[in-house]
Formats: structure tokens, sequence, C-alpha cells
């Protein structure tokens, strides 16, 4: 299958649902074959078959990403399965409670720290290792936001999180540039996926939404996978240490 991840694997977390599953069809439909990661094995499953339908190459591992013995595992799959790690997308993420600094509970910020913070640096620790064992070049790209670029209001902890993953990155992508194991993160304004429909759940939410976003609309997740696909691809083979922002302009305002 041609396409710009052409003879590729792949790693995508959080693969079950929203982004990660458009990002997931994109990967195939470019060429790669996928490993489709979830702690939602439905989810997982539901997307391996759409996958496989649409002619595509697929392979679904349950992963707990805030795990290091769960995501050393799926490492494991993927190259037994595979027999190698090309490229990944570290995408696993929640979404977690709306409230101010004040009133934001431990519990909810050791859930936006585990899941979308250590589950993103534990996921990179993994992979980069398989990039160095493997001797081969490598891509990452993993999911932060606007709200690791710029303030977050109410989303305090979401907010500490995903300006820490690119922090991450950009560490990441310093220390291994000389191995030609490059390292982004993409950056989605508001996307009209289902954590997004849980956090703003009446109309006027919504309209406030859109309303922020310059393009006048919210994103599909299509667009944030194409993305993805581009920077995982040797299209991108100079761009390392990126936080792209793919927001309908948000941040530019």
């Amino acid at each position: 299958m041609s396409g710009i991840l052409a003879n590729k694997v792949g790693l995508i977390t959080g693969a079950g649902s929203g982004i990660g599953r458009a990002t997931s069809l994109i990967f195939a439909a470019e060429g790669a074959k996928v490993v489709v990661a979830d702690v939602d094995v439905d989810g997982g499953l539901a997307t391996v078959e759409s996958i496989k339908k649409a002619g595509g190459e697929a392979l679904f591992v349950r992963c707990d990403v805030t795990d290091s013995d769960s995501v050393s595992a799926m490492i494991k799959a993927c190259v037994t399965h595979y027999g190698k790690l090309d490229c990944a997308f570290n995408n696993a993420g929640v979404s977690g409670k709306m409230a101010n600094t004040v009133m934001c509970t431990e519990e909810n910020f050791d859930l936006n720290i585990a899941v979308n913070l250590k589950g993103v640096w534990l996921c990179m620790k993994h992979q980069i290792q398989q990039f160095l064992d493997q001797g081969s070049a490598g891509a990452i790209v993993s999911t932060a936001s606007i709200a690791g670029l710029v303030a977050a209001a109410y989303a305090p902890a979401y907010g500490a999180a995903k300006h820490g993953v690119n922090g991450l990155t950009k560490s990441a992508a310093i220390e291994f540039a000389k191995k030609n194991i490059r390292v982004n993160s993409v950056c989605p304004g508001v996307i009209e996926t289902p954590m997004v429909a849980q956090a703003g759940s009446d109309s006027k939410m919504i309209d406030a939404l859109i309303a922020a976003e310059p393009i006048g609309r919210m994103g599909q997740p299509s667009e944030i996978g194409h993305a993805v696909a581009w920077l995982c691809s040797d299209k991108a083979s100079f761009v390392t240490g990126h936080c792209m922002p793919v927001d309908g302009g948000y941040v530019a305002q």
C-alpha cells in the first residue's frame, strides 16, 4: 500500500475513539501497519475492525498508559507481531473535571498528571528505548493541547499536564536528535470529540467553544490525524521539538 507511511509500523494510544481512532484510520490509509492501543477494549477492537474493513492492517493491544509494565508489554506486542516500531502517537488522555485552582481536587489533579503527563512519559521512554535497540530512526508525536501553550482557566490540572507534555517533547527531541529520533507534539484546539462533548454538555458551552475559534467552527479529529501522520512521516524529516498548534487560529489571537 502506498502513502506517506508506507512500510511503517505505527503505534497509537487512546485509539478507541476520537482523535486516536481517526488517526489510526489515516495511518492505515497512508500505508502503515497500526497497533491500536487503548484501555477501552471494545473501542479499540472497533477501531481495528474499521481499519480492516477499509483494507488496512491492524492489531489491538490493551494498555494502561499509567502502568510501566503495561506500556512495556504494549511495545513488546508490537515488535513481536510486526518486527519493529517506526512511529508512535501518544494520544491517550483524560479531561478531568472543570474547576478553578482552589476548587480543583487532589483526585482530579492526580488523574490528569497520571494519564496526561506520566502516561506520555512512560510511552515515550519505552518507545525511544525500542528505537535505540533497533538502531533505527523513529518518530514520536504526543497529544498536548492549546492548554499546553496558553492559559487554561478552570482547568489547572489539565493545563499543567499539557504544558508538561510540551516540556517532555522538547527535552526528548534535543536529547535524541543525533540518533535521528524525532519528537514532536500536536496542540489541538476545540475538536469535535466525545471528550469535548462531555466537557461541554450544554449548548451554551458548545456555542462558547465555537465562538472562541477564529475559524468559526470546531475542528474534526481527522484534521489532527493528518497533521500527526505528516509529523510521523519522512516528509517531516527536519521537524523535531515542535509543539504544533492545530487549532483554527486560537493561539494566534
